[in-house]
């Protein structure tokens, strides 16, 4: 009775050394993650708040954050966008709503493209801006001659 006993564990065991090899088969066949997907703390000298926070998105989507306080004149604390990977290079397109601190109106939109590098866990871009004040018309944009800077934000 006592080897029935142990006999009986038999498929126990099977079965669960299967589901392991059927683990490791699907990593073997994930699609690679892009570098550029992470969190990202970013140093933006051109900005009148130089410190955000980025995130890329493993489906192509990004956002931007920095503190709402930042900018003295308005709130534009948040932003979202796109990147897509053009082989030696990453470009982002996002934007970044506008609105006036005393009258809490809509003020426009900023739109910044950018031209991302990764290597290991920094990055460096440079960007180009274009400002739209709230009826969607042209604005003076923000010269952006200085380029940014990047780390991964990694577990300790």
């Amino acid at each position: 009775m006592r080897s029935l006993g142990k006999l009986a564990i038999l498929p126990l065991l099977f079965a669960g050394a299967i589901s392991a090899m059927g683990c490791d088969d699907e990593r073997e066949h994930a699609a690679p993650v892009h570098p550029i997907v992470g969190t990202w703390l970013v140093h933006d000298p051109n900005a009148p708040f130089p410190h955000h926070l980025y995130v890329f998105n493993g489906d192509g989507t990004m956002q931007q954050a920095n503190p709402d306080a930042g900018n003295a004149r308005g709130s534009d604390s948040d932003g979202k966008g796109i990147w897509v990977n053009r082989g030696d290079r990453i470009e982002a397109n996002w934007v970044e709503l506008s609105a006036d601190r005393t009258t809490h109106q809509y003020t426009g939109r900023l739109e910044l493209t950018m031209q991302i590098t990764v290597q290991g866990d920094s990055l460096s871009a440079t960007e180009s801006a274009k400002l739209f004040d709230a009826t969607g018309a042209p604005a003076p944009a923000p010269e952006t001659p200085k380029p940014l800077r990047g780390v991964r934000l990694t577990l300790p």
